[in-house]
């Protein structure tokens, strides 16, 4: 049966990630009724692209609002907003329509790398003429284009050189929150944080991000296949009659433009206020902090950027695979579709990961893993880095290597705390951890250990982004101001580190920065 409807209102808040689209029905204080997900394909194209179906996107979202609107969690009379938190920095070509032209291209895709160096030689690097450029475009924008090829500057471009025939057929490039929102509405926009890494806007005023005319011709793209930028909280309209008719849901549900994973995080965390960090473990991870100020680091590749919280910036340091590494021992390694394989059905592992890593001692046993299986992109942009298992004797087994996967991570989000408390400006006493893989507490009391810091674990921390997105949705409404966040915020627990294992890990830490000094040229030959 289903259970007794609350009264009150609900917001459908939608949690877009590389892997799943999931969807939540969450009340203003933050309770959430009701979950339902559903798997996204990836599609790795045989030139080394990174792509996802717009498509399916659509379809998977459909799937998951009705299952749990059919739940009978709230009435559909409470429900009062929309709003989405995505994975950001993909690029998605559009018809006058709204039509998807092509496959989505994701944030890992670096296939664009060549045509950004091509349309920006002489004006992004270090020496010569090209120094002036660049410290005009940072202090414009914050950042640059990454020359790695994987934000949506490099994707335009690409699309440009590879598929003429799409580029010429482009109503507007959209990022991944810009076409669902596109979907719900009909409208052709962008968010203050969405459009971000097209590196195109003027972000000197964080509460008027407008494109900049020079930015824009220097990207190569032209200035109409761009969309309107609003912020965060912007009510862009009631949902379309087809899609509430769909989803049973009445056409005045209004949509708020929301914001991608990083923004809705930093709000669905509980840590708004200037100065307070979070850590997100999903399938990569990222440290961030609101703070009042416009300011990059560009040798940690760290920059304040535009965010949902008026009047403020968000600090972002951006890891490219966290929990990336766990998907990967448990597809590729433990359960790989070979004549090796067993087991007809994959069980879900990762409960019994946290259960074995948990039994080994602190520094798994001499055994030493460096995560960066898709590069990096903080404190080194380097795409040529890989992952490594360094110190394996026949004395170790699998249970070190799964207690090295996650101290691995751990030892990479502390190369980033040094940096990150510079730009700060003060010690961090505490941070707040969200995402899936906050969810495991020998991971927490992992990363309590090595950063030997205070570790808050947010109750339910899988859900912070659909959270955030639920009270960016209720702000666009003038329900709650960012300011009432950190009242409604619950947490599971609190890590404190352990004296003993966290000077064993400062030693291993300086192995494992050692470790990528040694080895970055070798990844060079190997990879560049």
């Amino acid at each position: 049966m289903p259970l007794k409807q609350p009264s009150e209102r609900v917001f459908l808040a939608v949690d877009f990630g590389t892997s799943s689209m999931k969807v939540a029905l969450i009340t203003l204080g933050g309770q959430v009724l009701g979950w339902e997900s559903v798997p996204v394909q990836l599609y790795l194209t045989p030139d080394g692209g990174v792509e996802q179906s717009p498509v399916e996107w659509w379809q998977a979202f459909l799937t998951a609002a009705k299952r749990l609107m059919s739940r009978g969690l709230a009435s559909a009379d409470n429900v009062q907003a929309i709003c989405c938190s995505t994975q950001g920095e993909g690029t998605v070509p559009v018809d006058q329509n709204g039509n998807a032209l092509m496959n989505c291209v994701l944030w890992m895709d670096m296939r664009g790398a060549a045509s950004l160096k091509k349309q920006f030689k002489g004006l992004v690097n270090p020496t010569g003429a090209g120094l002036l450029n660049t410290i005009r475009w940072i202090y414009l924008t914050g950042g640059m284009p990454s020359m790695t090829g994987k934000d949506p500057a490099a994707h335009m471009l690409l699309i440009c050189d590879r598929y003429p025939h799409i580029y010429e057929r482009t109503y507007k490039f959209l990022n991944v929150l810009d076409y669902l929102n596109l979907r719900l509405t009909g409208r052709f926009t962008a968010t203050f944080d969405s459009i971000m890494t097209s590196w195109v806007t003027d972000n000197r005023r964080p509460d008027q991000i407008h494109y900049h005319p020079a930015l824009v011709r220097r990207c190569g793209v032209e200035a109409e296949k761009l969309p309107e930028i609003v912020p965060c909280t912007t009510v862009l309209g009631p949902l379309l009659p087809a899609v509430a008719a769909e989803l049973g849901l009445s056409s005045r549900v209004q949509v708020v433009a929301g914001a991608i994973d990083t923004t809705a995080a930093a709000i669905g965390s509980g840590a708004v206020e200037d100065g307070v960090p979070h850590l997100y473990l999903g399938t990569s991870s990222w440290i961030a902090a609101h703070v009042p100020y416009k300011k990059t680091d560009v040798v940690a590749s760290l920059a304040s950027l535009p965010c949902a919280v008026p009047g403020r910036y968000l600090l972002t340091a951006l890891q490219a695979t966290a929990g990336g590494n766990l998907t990967f021992l448990r597809d590729k390694i433990i359960y790989n579709k070979d004549e090796l394989l067993q087991e007809e059905n994959i069980p879900d592992i990762f409960k019994y990961l946290d259960k074995i890593a948990a039994r080994v001692p602190a520094g798994a046993n001499g055994v030493l893993y460096t995560p960066w299986i898709w590069g990096e992109r903080a404190p080194v942009e380097d795409k040529n880095l890989r992952a490594g298992l360094f110190n394996l004797s026949l004395h170790n087994n699998r249970e070190d290597i799964i207690r090295a996967f996650l101290e691995g991570v751990a030892f990479n989000t502390r190369w980033l705390m040094a940096p990150v408390e510079k730009f700060i400006g003060h010690p961090i006493p505490a941070i707040h951890i969200v995402g899936g893989g906050a969810q495991s507490d020998i991971w927490c009391q992992i990363i309590s250990d090595v950063l030997g810091l205070q570790i808050k674990q947010v109750a339910d921390p899988i859900y912070a982004n659909a959270v955030g997105a639920a009270w960016i949705g209720a702000a666009g409404l003038g329900e709650i101001t960012f300011r009432d966040v950190p009242s409604l915020m619950r947490f599971k627990q609190v890590y404190e580190p352990d004296p003993a294992n966290h000077a064993l890990y400062n030693q291993r830490f300086e192995i494992f920065t050692r470790t990528y000094r040694q080895m970055k040229s070798i990844y060079q030959q190997l990879n560049g």
